[in-house]
């Protein structure tokens, strides 16, 4: 429950910001444990792992929409964007080579308000 709690708390946090949120309130907490924690979280579909190029994998606790990310090249925030409203996915492959797509994932490049000034 720690574990989770912390994802929920540090959206799109890295696995070493995750363990020092459990070890907070847990310090004795082993990082073997937190990351089979992430593992099992992320496998029971109740957190979502993330890990835009160049980047540590990241954690976030809103699953179950296809939204997409945005990050700063400059300091690495992430944050969610949201699809278009609408009942088709965000995107649509113009061929799909026989597969059953259901996910589409994008990540959006640039520079957030602090880093492009």
């Amino acid at each position: 429950m720690a574990v989770l709690s912390a994802v929920h708390a540090h959206s799109h946090a890295d696995t070493e910001s995750i363990i020092g949120a459990v070890r907070r309130d847990l310090p004795e907490v082993s990082h073997q444990a937190v990351y089979d924690s992430l593992h099992t979280l992320t496998a029971a579909g109740l957190v979502r792992r993330i890990q835009p190029s160049g980047s540590v994998a990241r954690y976030e606790s809103r699953v179950g929409d296809n939204h997409h990310h945005v990050v700063c090249r400059s300091c690495g925030v992430i944050a969610d964007v949201d699809c278009a409203p609408g009942e088709a996915p965000c995107l649509t492959a113009s061929d799909d080579h026989g597969f059953a797509i259901d996910e589409a994932e994008v990540i959006y490049w640039g520079f957030c308000p602090g880093c492009s000034t």
